[in-house]
């Protein structure tokens, strides 16, 4: 059974830094994409940041991508976001998600439908 674990969040000051993490168990995600959606109240689940597992290879929203910063432990099956200069309107619940193997090395999947497995999510709270 596929479980993605995500910890590390919390409540921090504007201009603060958070890393949080995901720990990924049940299958292998070789070739495969993990990613970090948020959603806060009211609003969608929006894309943040991805990862090709394999290749190692990041892509992120235009809107967070020079305060964000996903990697992987493939030894740990852990990734990672640090988010750096963290404003108010990053506020959000932020979920780990996973694809199946994708054969394609040119698919980067930013969409929440295109993402099988999901944690639970971890609670990030930044105060002005």
């Amino acid at each position: 059974q596929v479980q993605l674990v995500e910890s590390g969040g919390g409540l921090v000051q504007a201009g603060g830094s958070l890393r949080l993490s995901c720990a990924a168990s049940g299958r292998t995600f070789t070739n495969s994409a993990m990613a970090w959606f948020r959603q806060a109240p009211g609003k969608e689940r929006d894309f943040v940041a991805a990862i090709r597992w394999n290749s190692g290879i990041t892509y992120s929203a235009d809107s967070v991508k020079d305060r964000l910063t996903i990697s992987r432990d493939t030894a740990k099956n852990t990734m990672y976001i640090q988010m750096n200069s963290l404003k108010p309107e990053d506020t959000a619940v932020y979920y780990c998600a996973a694809t199946k193997t994708i054969l394609s090395t040119t698919y980067y999947p930013r969409q929440a439908y295109q993402y099988d497995y999901w944690g639970l999510g971890t609670q990030v709270t930044v105060s002005s």
